[in-house]
Parts: structure tokens; sequence; C-alpha cells
């Protein structure tokens, strides 16, 4: 069994001109008709909630210290973490 070589030709450059301006006379894709925006209403309770988290884990440990101290329940566990953390 033999096997040669072979090429394949450059396409001709009137080929390659057609194919470039089809492409640029194509008209751009249509913006979707309609965008439907979802909302959602949060209870007072639970913005609440939420500012309290977020307020417990942005907390500094000098602040988290003065808590525990104060008798912060959440606070002493988390000292207690800190002091003895899981090995």
């Amino acid at each position: 069994m033999i096997v040669s070589d072979v090429t394949q030709a450059a396409p001709a450059p009137s080929e390659v001109s057609r194919v470039s301006t089809s492409r640029e006379s194509a008209p751009p894709p249509a913006p979707p008709a309609t965008v439907r925006a979802d909302t959602a209403k949060i209870s007072n309770a639970a913005q609440a909630a939420a500012q309290a988290a977020l307020q417990e884990a942005t907390e500094t440990l000098a602040q988290t210290e003065k808590e525990a101290q104060a008798g912060d329940h959440q606070a002493q566990r988390l000292m207690a973490k800190y002091e003895h953390p899981a090995q």
C-alpha cells in the first residue's frame, strides 16, 4: 500500500471575499422582546435576622471577647472555639 502526500488548494480570492461579505451584511441578532424581573419581599423579621447575622459574621475578636465577658452565650462558645481549636 502506497500513501502519497495530498494537498488541498486554497480557495480562490473571489470565494473568500464572498464569504466575508456575506457575514458582514447579515443583520445583528434581535434583542429579547421582554425582560422579566423577579422580585421578592422579605418580612421585617427576616430582614432583622439577616442584619444580626451579618453583624455577628463581621464582628472583631475584641468585640466577641467583650460580649463573652458580658454573658453572651454565643460569644462564649466562639471564644471557647478560639481558645481550644479542634485538632
